[in-house]
C-alpha cells in the first residue's frame, strides 16, 4: 500500500504553506491580537483568490470539487500558522448546502457575493440538558427558539449552518442570518477570533432552509476531520518551538532538553501527535472512499483533545516562566488547543457517542468488510 500523498495533495499543502508564511509571523500575529479584527481578512482575500476556500465545493457551483485529503494538507499548515481564517467552517457549509439543500436554497447561494461567509454552530448539540436551538413547524415553514453560543465569526457571516432540534431528532438548517429578529452579542474567543452569541426569540425561517435528514452524518465526520487537522498542525509546530526552546535554555550548566524528564515529556508529546496522524488519515481515507467513519470520527476526536491537552500543557510546563508571558509566542497555541478541543462538544460527549456505538455493534468495526463500517 502507497501511503504517501498525491503530487496536487502535496501541492495544496505546499502552497498554503508559503501563503500562511507571509501573514503569520510571530510579530504579525502579535499585531494581530492587539488590531481588534474579526479575523485576517487580508490573509482571507488571498486564500479566496487561491481557491482555498472551495476545495469541497462542486465544480459546477464555483469550487474545486476535491476530496478531504486536499483539504488536510491545508488545514494542517493552517494550524502550524495559527491563521485565523475561517477555511473549514465556510466550505464545509457551503458544500454540505449545495448537496443537501432544497431546490431554492441552492438557487440562493449561487447569487451569494465573492465576500460572503458561511459559518457552522454544531455544539449546540451537545448540551447535557439537549439541544440549545428547537425547531418546529410553524405554518409553511419554521420557527427557532433558543440560542448558539460562541458561533465564529456570527456577527460577520451572512449564513449559519446550525444543528437544531426538530420533532425530537437532530436536523441541520442553513440560515440566514440577515433577520433583525436575531439577537447577536459579539465577543472574542481566547484565540482572538470574532465570535458572537446568536438568540432565536420565535425566528421565522423559510422551510427551504432545512437540509435533508443525511445531512448531520455527512457533515460531523467532516468537521472533526477538519479540527484534527488543525489541531495536528498547531500541536506539531508546538513541539517543534518547545524542542528549540529546551535545545536552548540552560539550566544547571546543561541545556534542559537534556534533562530526562524533559526528554521523556518531549518524547510522549511526540507518539500522542503521531497517533493522531494516523487515526486522523484513517478516517480521511474511509471519508473519500465512501466508507462509514462515525465511530472513527469519534475515536479521531477524542486523539486531537487529548493531544492538545497533552502537548499544549507540557509545552508550557517546559518553558517555565516566559510560557506564562503573553508576550511570547508559545502561550498562543495552547489557546488555540483549547478552543479546538471544546469545539463539537469536547472530548467526554465524543467518548459518549462511540460507547453509544460499541454497546449497540457486535463486532469492533476494525475490518473493512464488517458490515456497520460500510454504513454511510
Amino acid at each position: 500500500m502507497d501511503f504517501q500523498l498525491t503530487e496536487d495533495q502535496r501541492a495544496f499543502a505546499d502552497i498554503a504553506q508559503a501563503l500562511f508564511a507571509d501573514y503569520c509571523s510571530d510579530e504579525q500575529l502579535r499585531a494581530f491580537d492587539a488590531s481588534g479584527q474579526p479575523y485576517m481578512q487580508d490573509l482571507w482575500r488571498q486564500c479566496v483568490a487561491g481557491g482555498l476556500q472551495a476545495i469541497l465545493v462542486p465544480e459546477a457551483d464555483g469550487g474545486l470539487e476535491l476530496g478531504m485529503a486536499e483539504l488536510m494538507g491545508v488545514l494542517e499548515q493552517q494550524g502550524r500558522a495559527l491563521a485565523l481564517v475561517p477555511l473549514w467552517e465556510h466550505q464545509l457549509a457551503l458544500a454540505a448546502a449545495l448537496r443537501f439543500g432544497s431546490a431554492p436554497l441552492r438557487s440562493a447561494l449561487k447569487d451569494l457575493p465573492p465576500d460572503a461567509l458561511l459559518t457552522v454552530s454544531l455544539g449546540g448539540l451537545a448540551e447535557a440538558r439537549g439541544p440549545a436551538l428547537q425547531a418546529r413547524r410553524e405554518g409553511v415553514g419554521y420557527r427557532l427558539d433558543g440560542f448558539a453560543a460562541a458561533v465564529p465569526l456570527g456577527a460577520q457571516a451572512a449564513w449559519l449552518l446550525a444543528g437544531v432540534a426538530l420533532d425530537g431528532a437532530a436536523r441541520l438548517m442553513l440560515i440566514n442570518l440577515d433577520h433583525a429578529a436575531i439577537g447577536k452579542v459579539e465577543g472574542s474567543s481566547q484565540h482572538h477570533l470574532a465570535v458572537a452569541d446568536l438568540r432565536f426569540d420565535g425566528v421565522a425561517v423559510a422551510a427551504s432552509a432545512l437540509l435533508d435528514e443525511g445531512a448531520l452524518g455527512w457533515v460531523e465526520p467532516r468537521a472533526i476531520a477538519c479540527l484534527a487537522a488543525l489541531q495536528l498542525g498547531v500541536s506539531a509546530q508546538q513541539l517543534v518551538r518547545t524542542v528549540e526552546y529546551v535545545s536552548e535554555r540552560r539550566q544547571f550548566n546543561r541545556v534542559i532538553g537534556s534533562f530526562q524528564l524533559v526528554a521523556g515529556q518531549m518524547a510522549d508529546g511526540h507518539i500522542a501527535l503521531e497517533a493522531l496522524r494516523s487515526s486522523l488519515w484513517q478516517l480521511v481515507y474511509r471519508i473519500d472512499a465512501g466508507l462509514g467513519a462515525a465511530p472513527q470520527g469519534w475515536a479521531t476526536h477524542h486523539l486531537a483533545c487529548s493531544a492538545g491537552h497533552q502537548i499544549g500543557h507540557m509545552a508550557q510546563h517546559v518553558h517555565g516562566g516566559i510560557g506564562v508571558d503573553i508576550t511570547f509566542h508559545i502561550h498562543r497555541f495552547l489557546f488555540w488547543s483549547r478552543v479546538l478541543g471544546l469545539t463539537l462538544g469536547g472530548v467526554e460527549q465524543n467518548l459518549a457517542k462511540l460507547g453509544d456505538w460499541l454497546a449497540d455493534h457486535t463486532h469492533l468495526g476494525w475490518k473493512y468488510d464488517l458490515p456497520e463500517d460500510h454504513a454511510v
